[in-house]
């Protein structure tokens, strides 16, 4: 696990560096992906074949877990039934 200094600089594990030949100089691009962080080399190396299927892969499981928070945000009860309407929230607890 690298750490980040306090000038906010992360070192490259050597075996990831020499992977994906990242050499001292090097320009890397810093990505936010959701609730991570993408760490893409920069320059113009080519992109690897298996990439472009990973994303599509990556999108599709988004999209089928988006659909399933909507759905379950369609499911939920509304408001009817329940015994009291937001307006009683603004007046509970005050005197008549």
């Amino acid at each position: 696990m690298a750490k980040v200094t306090s000038k906010l600089q992360v070192t490259i594990p050597k075996r990831i560096a020499d992977r994906y030949g990242i050499r001292p100089g090097d320009d890397i691009d810093w990505l936010e992906a959701g609730d991570a962080i993408r760490v893409l080399p920069g320059g113009d190396r080519p992109e690897d074949p298996g990439l472009a299927g990973r994303r599509v892969e990556l999108f599709d499981a988004a999209t089928a877990r988006q659909h399933e928070r909507q759905a379950a945000d369609a499911r939920a009860p509304g408001p009817e039934g329940r015994g009291w309407s937001r307006e009683d929230l603004y007046v509970r607890g005050r005197p008549d």
